[in-house]
């Protein structure tokens, strides 16, 4: 089956915001996940580039690099990626709107 979408967005749930210490899916931090089939794969062992959009909490998070290394990091894991491009975007600003129940739970935010 080819790599999905929804996998990458689980596996970048293994990364966690060092001062929020909760997964930057949840944040709402992860815009855009583009898997790309390469064309030096084969049916039986397919090759993928991801391209990831992200954002920070606040243009000067001082986390940012870390987590963009970390996401990176994390997207190479899965079986058959060959290359991961992370950018980081501003537009639209992240706000806790974008944040999932689960991650206002773990902040205490009602």
């Amino acid at each position: 089956m080819p790599l999905q979408e929804d996998q990458v967005r689980e596996q970048l749930k293994k990364v966690i915001d060092p001062e929020l210490f909760v997964n930057i899916v949840d944040l709402g931090l992860i815009y855009v996940v583009n898997v790309l089939p390469r064309d030096d794969g084969t049916e039986e062992q397919p090759k993928y580039d991801i391209q990831i959009e992200m954002t920070m909490t606040s243009p000067m998070c001082p986390a940012g690099p870390q987590l963009v290394a970390d996401s990176k990091a994390a997207a190479g894991e899965l079986d058959g990626v060959e290359a991961v491009e992370v950018k980081v975007v501003m537009d639209p600003p992240w706000t806790q709107d974008m944040m999932t129940d689960d991650a206002k739970d773990q902040l205490g935010i009602f």
